[in-house]
């Protein structure tokens, strides 16, 4: 692809962000699509899988959220995984298709002794020739360093939704809380994955205002998941209304627009839409999915299916090569000789 002729902006005013949501749609859609086009090859699509290392039994109080221990919505508790059913995972991840694995841990933030467990997991992974990812909470600028050098590319801290609306949705941790992790990951020199949920209950006004924090920031997050709330049995907004469908694709095509050279996920929230709902999300400025059957506790659609739609639509999965230094056969032998063959340890304790 040509070298990108959008500026990067950070100085969006409320204004003009608002002004991008009542473009008439068809006007915005087109919009998106030029400024994707400038950007990246329209017709791939960057695909991670989504693996849960860590469920259940958050201390947190998201209100969206399956995982917190304060809500009953029948998920079982599971401990941390082992490194080696880890990599297991991805490596049946990447000969599924996928070139980005994500770890996720219901955590606040991990304790020293977790830190180990998972930053052989991202060298594992790594070594497969994957692009790695983690979400563990809160992190503390020593823990993003750690990471870092393990190799993990990308951590994702999702904002959620805008600074006004979000006392509505979460009170055990803080906005600022939320932004001081993203510092301490860019100052660790990792890449950033970071969007929100939509459907929450919030007004357009919060969407502006979402999207503003983002693009907003010193960098723009090289990665920009837009979640459609999934609506779990036992959470808070469990019997929140549907946001209209328009409305969440005008908020992918508003994100890519205000920021460009970023990759916008069509994440949480998949399995509700149709085909034809998911190819006006990449006509909009989509560039990257979650791939399997399941995204952390929530469902997600078959990957055959992801795959279907793809050839209906022309759609490539987009490449990734790092240079393999070890294959996964003696990675494994090196993880069983440290020692690290059970399937779980206790993190609770």
């Amino acid at each position: 692809m040509n070298a990108p002729v959008d500026t990067l902006r950070h100085n969006w005013t409320r204004a003009e962000v608002k002004a991008l949501f009542e473009l008439p749609f068809n006007d915005l859609l087109f919009e998106a699509q030029c400024v994707h086009r400038r950007h990246f090859n329209p017709n791939e699509v960057q695909v991670s899988t989504l693996c849960s290392i860590k469920t259940g039994a958050c201390p947190e109080d998201c209100a969206y959220c399956p995982q917190s221990a304060r809500y009953d919505t029948g998920l079982e508790r599971e401990k941390l995984m082992a490194v080696e059913k880890v990599l297991e995972e991805a490596k049946a991840a990447k000969e599924s298709g996928a070139t980005r694995f994500c770890m996720g841990a219901a955590w606040r933030s991990p304790k020293a002794k977790d830190m180990p467990y998972v930053l052989n997991m991202v060298k594992g992974v790594k070594e497969m020739g994957m692009e790695t990812c983690m979400t563990l909470g809160m992190l503390s600028s020593d823990q993003a360093v750690e990471l870092k050098d393990a190799g993990l590319d990308y951590y994702n801290h999702n904002l959620d939704t805008s600074p006004e609306y979000y006392q509505c949705i979460i009170s055990t941790r803080t906005y600022q809380d939320r932004l001081d992790t993203l510092d301490s990951v860019r100052e660790a020199g990792l890449k950033v994955c970071s969007g929100g949920i939509v459907g929450m209950g919030e007004k357009e006004d919060d969407r502006v205002g979402l999207l503003m924090q983002l693009a907003n920031l010193k960098e723009h997050p090289e990665s920009v998941p837009i979640n459609m709330l999934v609506k779990v049995e036992g959470t808070p907004l469990a019997e929140e209304a549907d946001l209209d469908p328009f409305e969440f694709i005008r908020t992918i095509a508003v994100a890519r627009i205000m920021m460009p050279a970023s990759h916008v996920r069509l994440s949480a929230g998949r399995e509700e839409m149709n085909d034809q709902m998911q190819a006006l999300a990449f006509f909009a400025g989509a560039n990257s999915i979650f791939y399997g059957e399941k995204l952390l506790t929530t469902p997600n659609p078959e990957s055959n299916k992801d795959m279907q739609l793809f050839q209906r639509l022309g759609i490539q999965p987009e490449s990734y090569k790092v240079e393999e230094s070890a294959s996964e056969e003696v990675l494994v032998e090196q993880l069983k000789e440290a020692k690290m063959d059970k399937f779980f340890y206790n993190a609770a304790q």
